[in-house]
């Protein structure tokens, strides 16, 4: 076990706590470190399951795929909601903008009883209506809103300059790492406009393409042409060479800031809930969370209009999630990115790209992933690939 990696460690895990048929299973992020194939073959156990099922996931498509109630955790208590995650998200925002539309409304009278009291307190004549409303104002809840316990990051990506049409070509890409050939005469073009998923179960080619075109590694054969309009910034997989140094994060941003100033600086940790002192400590002591901030916010404080993340969603909460979901949404450079996120890609990719096992061909499709994953054509293509791989494992 201590050889394996995170995702088999994971399917281990799972296979030991689904096995006996359970009468309650207990699930604590069951599918960080899962491929997209492996969670969506755990959400159609889960959703045959015909017994309990308690989980805590940041998976929006997981949760909405498997749970019939939510338990939200806020506001210092409890609250149960019958339905998926999307009924629970639309269902809480509508009772939260309630709330505050009461707030308003109890706050305007207030306003206009102190007036009138102010007004009229000392007319003999409307001194009584002037008591009378007195009361009613004492009696009056001013509280305010309680306080949400979430905290969302705020991602947002401003290129410096437009992009133009020519925005990249790879050529005939191979990378090889220990041995073993991870990519094989690759071609495709990038075109304005593309927020290009990378899926499929070749993990190590996904990195060693990234890796390639972003001049981390250097390929075993072919080439890769940026556009002259192009600047990119690359979040890689594994970051934990960033954080070596014993710098504070202000010091450690400062570094890719175009801007020396402190407080500029503290502005984008304060998008990434670095606020205080919490700017000061060494980057060495980050969480996997937390590093996945600061290597966001490196990228916003970049300029460029070319986006490549490679499985930018791990260590990530559900807000941060939704927050980087959101901003990649608004981006209007280019995006090549890999996620485990099923909703994550499906609500940002505009084309996919499937990069299968070895001797086929990548899938190339300009559509959303959902069209993808139905589209007959590309069932046909995957299903040959896969069976032809186990094939061979057998």
């Amino acid at each position: 076990m201590a050889e394996l990696d995170e995702s088999k460690k994971v399917r281990i895990l799972l296979a030991q706590a689904l096995f006996g048929n359970p009468d309650i299973l207990l699930l604590d992020e069951p599918t960080n470190g899962l491929d997209l194939e492996s969670i969506t073959w755990l959400e159609d156990f889960l959703m045959d399951f015909p017994n309990t099922v308690i989980v805590v996931s940041h998976d929006r498509h997981f949760l909405n795929a498997v749970c019939t109630q939510i338990c939200d955790i806020d506001f210092g208590k409890i609250t149960l909601y019958s339905g998926n995650y999307d009924f629970w998200y639309q269902m809480s925002q509508m009772l939260q903008r309630q709330a505050r539309d009461q707030l308003k409304k109890r706050e305007e009278k207030a306003r206009e009883l102190k007036e009138f009291i102010q007004r009229f307190a000392s007319n003999v004549a409307k001194s009584r209506q002037a008591t009378s409303r007195k009361k009613v104002l004492e009696k009056m809840n001013l509280e305010n809103l309680t306080v949400t316990s979430r905290k969302f990051p705020y991602v947002g990506f401003k290129p410096d300059r437009e992009i133009g049409n020519n925005v990249l070509r790879v050529e005939k890409l191979s990378c090889v790492a220990e041995g073993i050939e991870l990519l094989r005469n690759f071609t495709f073009t990038v075109n304005k406009g593309d927020k290009i998923a990378f899926v499929g179960t070749e993990h190590q080619a996904k990195t060693a393409l990234f890796d390639s075109i972003a001049g981390v590694r250097k390929p075993a054969e072919g080439v890769y042409t940026w556009g002259q309009t192009t600047s990119f910034v690359y979040f890689p997989k594994e970051n934990s060479s960033w954080f070596t140094t014993e710098l504070s994060l202000i010091d450690w941003l400062r570094q890719y800031s175009p801007d020396q100033d402190e407080t500029y600086v503290r502005s984008f940790l304060g998008r990434m809930l670095f606020s205080g002192d919490e700017a000061l400590k060494p980057v060495q002591v980050l969480s996997g969370g937390e590093k996945v901030r600061c290597m966001l916010a490196r990228m916003m404080l970049s300029g460029a209009n070319v986006l490549i993340l490679d499985e930018p969603t791990n260590h990530l909460d559900l807000e941060a999630i939704t927050a980087l979901n959101e901003g990649l949404a608004a981006f209007n450079g280019v995006a090549l990115f890999n996620s485990h996120d099923h909703e994550f890609v499906n609500s940002l990719a505009n084309r996919i790209v499937e990069l299968l096992p070895a001797g086929h061909a990548p899938i190339d499709r300009m559509m959303p992933f959902a069209d993808y994953l139905a589209d007959p054509s590309v069932k046909a293509l995957r299903s040959a690939a896969y069976d032809h791989a186990d094939r061979l494992m057998i």
